[in-house]
């Protein structure tokens, strides 16, 4: 087992210079075009209960750039577990992961967050006259974009190998077991494309 950091860096050497550059304290206007361009980031944050990893979704744009240094990203209608929001409170730092589709790049932005729930800036997210829930404010402290290798490697853009829903077990069914099968998922399963639709908002 590897135990220090210098047992990594023997085995993997130094990083390439390019590698160290593209790490900037700010979002320029490469990385801003890829936040413009995003549709869904993923969050990670820590609590005292461990760690989270959680998917934000929306129209390309959704998370709005306030400046160079400050993201704003709308909360919306979900399962109020809020393990991020939760989090956030208890230690404020945050990475997002940024995935375009079709693009092998991805943008990584670490920073500190903080949760506003200003009826402005909430308006400010609305859609379909909904505001958002709360908008989570990230500094930016750090950004950088990954090579394609991780996309290239999974070809995740690819449509031929895109799964059927069928292949993998429904909502409905990972709920039933879960709970110990008192529980309807066939109902679950039939009514949820119209329960998503009505609860996007």
């Amino acid at each position: 087992m590897l135990t220090s950091i210098e047992q990594l860096e023997a085995l993997y050497g130094q990083p390439h210079e390019r590698a160290v550059r593209k790490q900037i304290p700010f979002l320029n206007e490469d990385y801003q075009a890829m936040v413009r361009a995003s549709p869904l980031v993923v969050i990670g944050s820590a609590g005292p209960d461990g760690l989270d990893s959680s998917p934000r979704g929306d129209m390309p744009g959704f998370v709005q750039i306030l400046d160079e240094r400050t993201l704003a990203l709308p909360d919306r209608p979900g399962n109020n577990r809020i393990d991020t929001l939760r989090n956030v409170l208890h230690d404020p730092r945050v990475s997002l992961l940024f995935l375009i589709p079709g693009i092998g790049e991805t943008l990584r932005v670490n920073g500190t967050a903080r949760i506003s729930a200003e009826p402005a800036l909430l308006e400010r997210f609305a859609v379909n006259g909904k505001p958002a829930r709360t908008v989570l404010l990230v500094t930016v402290e750090a950004a950088f974009f990954h090579c394609a290798k991780a996309i290239v490697r999974s070809d995740l853009w690819n449509p031929a190998h895109h799964l059927e829903r069928s292949a993998l077990p429904s909502a409905g069914a990972i709920h039933k077991r879960l709970n110990d099968g008192q529980f309807d998922a066939e109902t679950y399963d039939r009514e949820a494309p119209a329960r998503v639709q009505a609860s996007l908002y």
